[in-house]
């Protein structure tokens, strides 16, 4: 005689958990346009955004996290501090000379770029470890206009969930757990 639950395998579980997203959803929280949610699937997991909260019109140095629906190009990740987590998103180590083009006059704006002593790029190897992990996004990349924003990633967050300058940030956890589960056909939708 049966009890009248439904007995799943682990290995049923173990594949819902860690299937492909096609879509994950990043919206503000109540109250504090500078916090966020992220759901993946059943999950819901705490973020932080930019400190304009989440714009339409999102323009270079507004601190807005854009509005908008787009895709994971690559994952970016320090190979010196940690090991390859499991993706199915093309991944590149960070190195010391790479850096991220935020001036809106120069020609590769929105694109990483190689650091030499002039460069005033964004350096992506930084002392602390929001950069530790980088996914990066294609807003603002086909066409690249200048001035409506770049660099604009999901990373680590600070203690605090401190606001970022535009980008979503997560705890290591919850960014290998999103690694685990997106490719680059995943929609990111915020807002």
């Amino acid at each position: 005689m049966g009890t009248g639950k439904r007995v799943f395998p682990d290995t049923y579980r173990t594949t819902l958990r860690d299937r492909t997203l096609t879509m994950i959803h990043i919206r503000p929280a109540a109250g504090n346009c500078q916090r966020g949610w992220m759901s993946l699937g059943e999950q819901t997991l705490p973020v932080a955004l930019g400190r304009g909260g989440i714009l339409a019109n999102k323009r270079e140095g507004d601190g807005g996290t854009p509005r908008g629906v787009f895709h994971p190009l690559r994952l970016w990740w320090r190979a010196d501090r940690h090991i390859r987590p499991a993706t199915r998103l093309p991944i590149r180590a960070i190195h010391p000379d790479d850096g991220w083009c935020e001036d809106p006059d120069d020609r590769h704006y929105n694109r990483p770029v190689k650091l030499d002593n002039s460069s005033s790029a964004d350096r992506l190897t930084r002392d602390d470890h929001l950069y530790d992990f980088i996914i990066e996004i294609d807003h603002n990349t086909t066409p690249r206009i200048a001035g409506r924003g770049s660099a604009v990633f999901l990373h680590l967050a600070r203690p605090g969930f401190t606001p970022t300058a535009g980008c979503i940030a997560m705890t290591k956890a919850n960014m290998l757990r999103l690694l685990a589960r997106i490719d680059r056909k995943t929609r990111i939708v915020i807002g």
